[in-house]
């Protein structure tokens, strides 16, 4: 059972360095294909595919959201990275020069620095400036981890559920199973008994318009294929329980095929044990397939 995942999951993480904290929150729900949905602010546009491939590469089928922010972290070290000291002492130097070229009395002052192009920059500019990347790879990973292990938590609990069903399933086959022979002693006694009904004793009991008409039944109503393909789907799902690999797709395939072999055995059945059987059977199913459209 390890190996089966729900498509539902959430996962949050964040990473703060450089004067900046990133955020990333992970939600995902079922879809019938990968789908991964990215909200993240203009700076981080450049990396919007790096983003992506990192959460395909975990992902196999649902519809991922991903929300990505980014703001200055709080802070001595982010004021610090918002001023380029280096660049406000050459003005600086430059500023002095130039007055002493031309002249002119007076000190630079603090507000020239700050005015001055570059020296101080917006949160905006400075993200721009910076490979954010890695930052954001740091917040991703643990909310993939987060995401995943969710997915992997529900899935445990969906493995259990389908299992259970199988089991409702398995039970109703074998009964099924049992009366399936009975039906064509039935269909001959109750023949008899109209032809009684009707007058006509005088009709031998190997006569070859009767044992023709049996012999039409028991070949109309014969289910033992149907009975085998759906052992034999019973037995696929054991073997989706203990895959490693995403078996969503393959659990849609099995219920459509388990649908259409228990409508024929319901249209077959002539008889009232196994059409009891039957709409058991096709409760089930219905539920299962509810919950296999859940898994990845």
């Amino acid at each position: 059972m390890r190996g089966m995942k729900s498509m539902t999951g959430y996962g949050r993480g964040e990473c703060a360095q450089d004067g900046f904290k990133v955020t990333v929150e992970l939600s995902s729900v079922n879809r019938k294909q990968a789908e991964v949905s990215v909200v993240l602010p203009r700076e981080l546009e450049m990396i919007e595919t790096q983003i992506r491939d990192a959460i395909n590469r975990h992902i196999a089928r649902g519809r991922v959201n991903a929300r990505i922010t980014l703001h200055a972290a709080e802070g001595k070290e982010s004021a610090r990275k918002h001023i380029n000291v280096a660049l406000a002492k050459d003005y600086a130097a430059e500023f002095a020069r130039l007055a002493k070229q031309l002249k002119i009395a007076g000190e630079v002052t603090l507000d020239q620095l700050l005015r001055a192009p570059g020296v101080f920059q917006t949160d905006e500019q400075l993200a721009e400036s910076e490979d954010l990347w890695p930052a954001v790879e740091k917040a991703l990973t643990p909310a993939l981890t987060a995401l995943l292990k969710m997915r992997e938590r529900e899935g445990t609990h969906l493995a259990k559920d389908l299992t259970s069903r199988i089991g409702v399933m398995r039970a109703a086959v074998d009964k099924v199973q049992k009366q399936a022979p009975v039906t064509t002693e039935n269909y001959r006694q109750n023949l008899l008994e109209r032809i009684k009904s009707a007058g006509l004793e005088n009709i031998a009991l190997d006569d070859e318009r009767l044992l023709k008409e049996i012999v039409l039944f028991a070949d109309r109503s014969d289910i033992s294929e149907e009975l085998t393909r759906l052992q034999s789907h019973f037995q696929q799902f054991a073997d989706c329980c203990k895959s490693k690999e995403p078996v969503g797709r393959t659990l849609d395939f099995l219920a459509q095929e388990m649908n259409r072999e228990i409508n024929t055995i319901g249209s077959k059945a002539n008889d009232a044990v196994i059409s009891r059987e039957v709409v058991t059977l096709k409760a089930e199913l219905e539920k299962f397939r509810e919950q296999a459209m859940n898994v990845e």
